[in-house]
């Protein structure tokens, strides 16, 4: 790899592509959109159906794979086989739902969705752990923004599907099939490791900014053009003109490289890295030599005889452990660098698991089931309500990283805190939705929406904070897995079964009223009372640990081995 130095256009320029590498790799988001043609062309029932939609989720979240390839190949490698799983497997479905191949198995189409939507566990995985690792300093506001954005591609898609594939299922799985491949081969060349920069810059923190703004106004596009082609007759060349605004939007990430290029900064570094340091980027730095990647200053005490009693400089320290003048001779604390085995067995790691899991586990039963909840509830348009959901939880993944970053510095609250308010909050949704008083549906679908999103946003920057950033890959990817578990447990065998028990007393495969879900959502409060109770426990073992973390604002950064 070839040295970068830091503040370079290069990082950004990768930011940028990883916006729509995101968007690519939120194409399991798109199953509402097509399951209804799923269950009227090929005849499933609801329960079938819900079973399809695990294989959606256990496809989407089911990253080890790719968590074990990051650390062994570089990025485009990742890219290109989440490409082709994107190509076979929605190819597949396209088929079957376009009745090109009559009469494929049902366990066919259930691996061919697993296969399908598994391309985006690789394709999230290249971009975020790249990211992550390019930006350190900033690792939950980028978790939060590329999350967002992966969260806003349910929006993305439902504008291409509503407005240019004229809501057509078949259309619409022959896009992923092809489109997702263009995209992810169009950028993969961008998405690339860079040396990070040792100090934070305020430049950064305004291009940020900017990156989230930017974010922000596309969502709340996307939403009103949602609408607009719900309550009014556009024709094909407004439609068209406005898809083509929503490409624009997404393009706007690339103004801070073009801003760099054209308008270089002249402020130079505090400090100088020599030639010791440009092989230090090129070698592979063995674990055990590996430093923190966020430590306290305190621990500088720990350098035992080097450069004892002086001052030693950030840069002094990264080259030290580049050449071997400070080794860890104990296991890691935590804020050091895991690897998994040493993670799994820590109360932390479970207690996290477990809190996410019930978080995402009680909110993609009703994401997986939408439509029906829709119709059930006696919405006229579901799209609607697929449009407001991903518009929250865009709002959830980048509020989370951006509020929980901003405390977790100033007040040393840690980010699971705000997991633990989010779950109370998901307790009176799933009430109300319970309740299905008069307007409360959209309004409940849109609280849903933050609060789901605000688990990843929180669960992704905490497991990198206690666990390090060298084997990040696999355990974010293992932590992921609490998604399809949940989806099997709570919208499989529960959901499914409670609607199609209801359906057969009205004596129709279509159920119609509150009590399709009633259960459900009752059950569902339940799971997010515990889930609650589990990030309030987690958050007061590890505040000692950020408090030392985050002493005074200050970090030390580690040059992370290059794979």
């Amino acid at each position: 790899m070839a040295v970068v130095k830091e503040g370079s256009r290069p990082p950004w320029v990768g930011l940028a592509a990883a916006v729509w590498v995101q968007i690519a790799a939120g194409n399991a988001y798109t199953f509402p959109l097509y399951s209804p043609a799923l269950k009227s062309v090929l005849g499933f029932s609801q329960q079938q159906l819900t079973i399809i939609g695990v294989a959606n989720d256990i496809g989407e979240n089911v990253g080890i794979l790719p968590g074990i390839a990051c650390n062994k190949f570089p990025p485009w490698v990742i890219l290109l086989v989440g490409v082709c799983l994107s190509f076979f497997g929605y190819g597949v479905l396209w088929l079957a739902v376009s009745q090109t191949v009559l009469s494929l198995p049902y366990w066919v189409l259930w691996l061919a969705l697993v296969v399908a939507t598994n391309s985006s566990a690789w394709m999230g995985t290249a971009v975020l752990v790249t990211n992550m690792r390019n930006f350190p300093l900033s690792r939950g506001t980028v978790a939060g923004l590329l999350k967002g954005y992966v969260g806003l591609s349910a929006a993305v898609f439902t504008e291409i599907f509503a407005m240019v594939l004229n809501n057509s299922a078949s259309e619409l799985l022959l896009f992923l099939a092809l489109g997702i491949p263009i995209i992810c081969l169009a950028m993969m060349y961008f998405i690339r490791a860079c040396t990070p920069a040792s100090s934070e810059d305020s430049s950064e923190h305004v291009h940020f900014l900017f990156t989230q703004a930017a974010s922000v106004l596309l969502a709340v596009y996307l939403l009103t053009t949602t609408i607009l082609k719900n309550a009014l007759s556009l024709n094909s060349s407004i439609s068209y003109t406005l898809t083509g605004v929503m490409v624009i939007f997404l393009m706007s990430p690339l103004a801070i490289p073009l801003k760099m290029t054209l308008f270089p900064s002249r402020h130079k570094r505090s400090g100088k890295l020599g030639g010791s340091s440009n092989n230090l980027a090129e070698e592979e730095v063995d674990s055990s030599q590996t430093a923190s990647l966020l430590t306290p200053i305190s621990s500088e005490a720990d350098l035992g005889s080097f450069h004892e009693g002086e001052d030693v400089s950030e840069v002094d320290m990264l080259l030290a452990v580049g050449e071997g003048a400070v080794k860890k001779k104990r296991k890691p604390r935590r804020g050091e660098d895991f690897k998994f085995r040493e993670a799994v067995i820590k109360a932390d790691f479970w207690l996290l698991w477990l809190a996410y899991f019930l978080g995402v586990g009680s909110g993609v039963t009703v994401l997986n089931n939408l439509a029906q909840i829709g119709v059930a509830f006696g919405a006229n348009d579901t799209t609607i309500l697929l449009s407001l959901f991903s518009f929250c939880n865009f709002l959830g993944r980048l509020g989370a990283g951006v509020v929980s970053e901003h405390f977790v510095r100033s007040k040393t609250i840690p980010r699971t805190f705000w997991m633990m308010v989010t779950q109370i909050i998901m307790i009176v949704t799933f009430l109300l939705y319970a309740s299905a008083l008069s307007g409360t549906l959209y309004a409940a679908t849109a609280l849903l929406g933050i609060c789901f999103g605000v688990q990843f946003g929180v669960m992704i920057p905490t497991a990198s904070e206690l666990f390090g950033l060298k084997h990040f890959g696999i355990i974010f990817n293992f932590m992921q897995l609490g998604n399809p578990i949940g989806a099997l447990l709570f919208s499989g065998l529960l959901a499914g079964y409670v609607y199609d028990t209801e359906a057969a007393k009205q004596q129709g495969s279509h159920c119609l009223g509150p009590n399709c879900f009633r259960l459900t959502f009752l059950v569902l409060a339940g799971i997010s009372a515990f889930g609650a109770f589990l990030s309030m426990i987690l958050t007061i073992r590890i505040r000692p640990v950020y408090q030392m973390l985050y002493a005074a604002g200050s970090f030390r950064l580690a040059q992370a081995s290059d794979h």
